[in-house]
């Protein structure tokens, strides 16, 4: 018998949580827009219902090309949810966790510091290709409600350049922007040119460093640049040595 160990490393979404640059215009809204005493036409209701309005980068969430390019791709379009050969695993595939967590608050992730970090887990750069690389940092130490942190561990553009040279095919980051609002924004640029997924927002800090299958999971919306996502990570576990007495 196989037995599966999974992590959910996505943030739950509530109006306490934390935002980009603690900006009021990015904190969902919840509004129960009827309750078991009183519906919307102020009648007794036997139901609960909540509207939620979101931003599409809230919390754990995929990038699309559009986001920083004028003629990206959105995440999906109506004729691609429409076409018979949509491809819904390409959301599913292999991956690795990387421990980055001695690089102090504010650093830019370089390209030796990933190379470092595949080296502890004995992965070629062969392994990586096509597939996921989730950068675990100390981002991930801060409580999903704390206050926004300006100066986050991010990935430099030197770094994404070099995920672009390894093919992966999407890389991860345990903070709401895989940049701080670099000029020109060369990181996202360097990544979504190349159709590398990005995944911001993610919850590491529990995961250990290593291989799993990664599963991302974006709302389906159509035409966005964004959209929240599940993101877990499973794993086989190895069954306990038993020796002898």
């Amino acid at each position: 018998m196989h037995l599966f160990e999974v992590f959910d490393v996505s943030m739950p979404i509530s109006p306490g949580m934390t935002v980009w640059k603690d900006q009021e215009a990015k904190r969902p809204i919840f509004t129960v827009t009827r309750d078991f005493a009183t519906g919307p036409d102020g009648k007794r209701s036997g139901a609960h219902e909540t509207r939620v309005c979101l931003d599409t980068h809230t919390g754990t969430h995929v990038d699309a090309p559009l986001h920083m390019l004028p003629e990206g791709a959105p995440l999906e379009t109506e004729a691609q949810a429409e076409a018979a050969d949509s491809h819904p695993t390409a959301w599913v595939g292999n991956g690795w966790v990387l421990d980055l967590t001695a690089l102090p608050r504010g650093s830019a992730i370089g390209p030796g510091d990933i190379d470092g970090a595949l080296d502890q887990l004995a992965v070629s750069v062969q392994d990586v290709r096509d597939s996921y690389l989730l950068l675990k940092t100390v981002n991930g130490q801060r409580d999903w409600r704390a206050s926004f942190d300006p100066q986050f561990v991010y990935v430099g553009a030197a770094a994404a350049r070099h995920l672009v040279e390894l093919q992966v095919r999407g890389v991860g980051l345990d903070a709401l922007g895989i940049e701080r609002d670099q000029p020109g924004h060369p990181t996202h640029q360097a990544l979504l040119g190349a159709g590398i997924m990005i995944v911001e927002g993610l919850r590491l800090a529990a995961v250990p460093a290593g291989e799993y299958t990664v599963v991302v999971a974006p709302l389906r919306l159509l035409d966005t640049d964004a959209a929240p996502a599940r993101v877990l990570l499973v794993r086989e576990m190895r069954p306990p040595i038993v020796t002898a007495m």
